[in-house]
């Protein structure tokens, strides 16, 4: 691929290589490749709308610059119902529903798979919600619905399932900030 630098595939990527932007009109992203092409479809099509009308934030990550990766953040809760609502009452949390900052989307382009920048991704997304507990209001957990291949992926990085299946073939997964051993 043009542009590409396939030949650095073995070499991470380490975070102070990336430059992060939100993404805005002036990125071009159709050049982005990914096997996954709803994530693709999302980016080129979706991303800039849903963050124009405040429903998500789209992350771009730049190496060289050349757009490696993205997530896309948006907020989310836990509603607690059956056995999570027992759960937290026993830990005297007596609430509905519990804030949590969800991520929606996270790619890494083809040309830059296995190179750290998806445990970067999910790390820097933990960072955010913990900036937002810290700065702007309560967050207790990061969520994902994670696709049946990226659920070990997941899994390595902290994250839990609940008993609770979002369906469509995603797994509802959270990160807990409190218990965190990434904290």
């Amino acid at each position: 691929m043009e542009g590409k630098q396939m030949s650095e595939k073995a070499q991470p990527i380490k975070p102070e290589e990336v430059k992060i932007e939100i993404i805005n009109e002036r990125h071009i992203v159709t050049g982005f490749t990914s096997y996954e092409q709803d994530l693709v479809d999302f980016l080129i099509e979706d991303a800039l709308q849903n963050q124009k009308l405040r429903l998500s934030v789209t992350f771009l990550w730049f190496y060289r610059s050349q757009l490696v990766s993205y997530v896309t953040l948006l907020n989310d809760k836990i509603n607690l119902e059956g056995d999570l609502k027992e759960f937290f009452q026993e830990k005297e949390i007596c609430y509905a529903s519990l804030p949590a900052l969800k991520i929606g989307r996270l790619c890494v382009d083809d040309c830059f798979l296995k190179r750290g920048l998806g445990r970067q991704l999910v790390l820097f997304s933990i960072e955010k919600a913990k900036e937002i507990h810290r700065d702007k209001a309560g967050c207790r957990f990061v969520t994902v619905d994670a696709k049946g291949n990226s659920a070990d992926f997941y899994k390595k990085l902290g994250f839990k399932t609940f008993p609770r299946q979002t369906g469509r073939g995603t797994i509802f997964m959270h990160f807990d900030l409190l218990k965190s051993p990434l904290l």
